[in-house]
């Protein structure tokens, strides 16, 4: 005799009440919630001043008459035109009166412009036993420095100027030289011991300290 089965009625989930809404997912809306709260935040956060670039110094003026400053230079020039206006070379005396010729002579004609032959400071520009000199003193040749003087030449620059090799200082003038065409005289002197002018550019019979800007 076979086995009597009883079928049992499905139960149904939904009889009687509705099922429970679904457990939301709490860690990852806080974390949403979170970012969106910082975002807000830094937009709010005022952004800090400006800062301002410092202001250009003010260029020195020139006022009418003066001479603006000039740019360091290095090297040597030739006061006027070039070794071809050589006309009579250094001789130095036998004793500190003896006869001479204290420096070198370049031809040039009056008006020309003089220039200074190294970088130095104008430490005078007048008027000396009847003619116009001008005095370059050079820093940093040694002890006494190094001076240049040219003549007869009438200054265009006060005296205190700094000056480099090549820049005008005066021009010549007429009448006052010791060459019958016309010439500059320039001279070379440590203290009071003159010295070939020629040096200066490598052409002359002494060997001297190097000149400084």
């Amino acid at each position: 005799m076979a086995p009597h089965l009883t079928l049992v009625p499905p139960v149904s989930c939904c009889t009687g009440s509705a099922l429970p809404p679904p457990r939301p997912d709490h860690p990852r809306h806080t974390l949403l919630l979170a970012l969106l709260l910082a975002a807000v935040f830094l937009l709010t956060i005022p952004a800090p001043p400006a800062r301002a670039l410092p202001a250009a110094a003010p260029r020195a003026q020139v006022g009418e008459g003066e001479s603006p400053e000039p740019p360091p230079a290095t090297g040597r020039s030739w006061p006027v035109a070039g070794p071809a206006a050589l006309i009579r070379r250094f001789e130095a005396p036998a004793t500190k009166w003896a006869a001479g010729h204290r420096g070198v002579d370049l031809a040039a004609a009056a008006g020309s412009e003089v220039r200074s032959a190294a970088p130095g400071v104008v430490s005078f520009s007048g008027v000396v036993a009847g003619r116009p000199v001008v005095t370059i003193s050079h820093p940093g040749s040694g002890t006494p420095p190094l001076r240049t003087t040219y003549l007869p030449v009438a200054g265009t620059l006060p005296v205190g100027t700094p000056v480099g090799a090549g820049v005008p200082v005066g021009r010549l003038v007429p009448g006052l030289g010791h060459c019958a065409d016309g010439c500059l005289h320039w001279g070379l002197l440590r203290g009071d011991r003159y010295l070939d002018p020629l040096a200066l550019l490598g052409a002359g019979t002494a060997r001297l300290l190097p000149l400084h800007a």
